[in-house]
């Protein structure tokens, strides 16, 4: 079988690229392939579970676009659907003069469900290995449970996140990013400091960095966390708190793009890797916003880890990246907030496919 279309990611962004590709398309045949057994597993399923307002990012650009669009569409699909969120309301905080289950997790269960009711089709526990285009397809071999299997296409969508790069690479599209892995921390109150805030308080933005910063999140179910912080990874991957890739930090040391971003940002990064491993100055941050809170208050709770695209002279990029061959595009950096901005960014990519295949919805 040759489907029509296929996307590779099974993170917010593709699962709602995939169906609002099959809702505008109900006779195309579309596949999804998700490298783990369920969705959700990476940035998607480790972030705060923030629906933001959009007040950090650069006015005109994508992702303040995509948020402000974002904010009513995934308040609308929790609603249609009796997914729980809160609106506590946010609060700006500044303090000086410069300045284990989640609500996304089950937006994209949901997702799922509704593009496989209409019609369409998953493949997870499939991780890519391959693609080769030629003037009428691209084929896409993958790996299931130790089995090569291999899929046709006529267009392919790769919403691949912390393998962007190498996804693309795959198809020898030309890209002058690499993704670079850091790590966001985060620590859990205890419940006796549940009604310690009543709104998500975020620090004032630091507009040369894409980084929210240290903040308190009012999570659904009543307990606070707090993070995260930005800290250099040494695995795509690397949820746990010792974490190293021989082969993701090959690639990363021998992109001279990553070394010229680091000296760029190093006191930040300095300061990022110190209070990573100094609890204390980690709590600093956070007594910012409550003084009141000690060490003990600072509980385990998972990290995440976000996936940067950073370009080859050393910057940042701090707003959607695309890139794309005949019969394919690639979402190269969806930055946050790509998780309240899913369904809006998810339409966006199906205009742009459109616009490249064709078709008219």
């Amino acid at each position: 079988m040759t489907y029509d279309y296929t996307i590779i990611g099974g993170g917010i962004v593709g699962l709602s690229t995939a169906w609002q590709l099959q809702q505008r398309y109900p006779d195309k045949k579309i596949l999804l392939i998700e490298k783990e057994a369920g969705y959700a597993q990476h940035q998607t399923g480790h972030n705060s579970g923030v629906i933001h307002a959009g007040v950090y990012y650069a006015p005109g650009s994508l992702k303040a676009q995509f948020c402000k669009a974002g904010v009513a569409a995934t308040i609308d699909f929790c609603e249609k659907h009796d997914i729980d969120y809160e609106q506590c309301g946010k609060l700006l905080v500044a303090t000086d003069e410069q300045e284990y289950q989640r609500m996304y997790r089950q937006v994209c269960e949901k997702m799922a469900e509704e593009f496989i009711a209409l019609g369409g089709e998953t493949a997870l526990a499939h991780q890519v290995t391959g693609l080769i285009e030629s003037q009428e397809e691209i084929t896409v071999f993958a790996n299931h449970h130790g089995k090569d299997v291999k899929f046709a296409t006529k267009f392919l969508i790769a919403c691949a996140g912390l393998a962007a790069d190498r996804v693309a690479k795959m198809l020898t599209i030309d890209i002058d990013f690499q993704i670079i892995p850091y790590r966001g921390e985060y620590y859990r109150l205890p419940p006796k400091h549940n009604q310690i805030v009543n709104h998500l308080i975020y620090p004032i933005p630091n507009p040369d960095l894409p980084f929210l910063g240290v903040h308190l999140t009012r999570m659904i179910d009543g307990s606070v966390t707090v993070g995260p912080n930005a800290v250099q990874g040494f695995k795509r991957e690397g949820y746990g708190k010792y974490n190293f890739s021989f082969k993701d930090t090959l690639d990363m040391i021998t992109f001279g793009g990553f070394w010229k971003a680091s000296f760029k940002h190093l006191r930040a990064g300095l300061s990022e890797t110190k209070n990573s491993w100094y609890k204390p100055g980690y709590l600093k941050r956070v007594q910012k916003y409550c003084p009141q809170l000690t060490l003990a208050d600072l509980q385990p709770y998972p990290a995440g880890i976000r996936a940067q695209a950073v370009l080859a002279n050393g910057d940042l990029v701090h707003d959607f990246l695309f890139a794309e061959s005949p019969r394919s595009l690639h979402v190269c950096n969806a930055p946050s907030p790509a998780a309240t901005s899913a369904i809006p960014i998810g339409n966006y990519i199906c205009d742009k496919v459109g616009e490249k295949t064709g078709e008219v919805s």
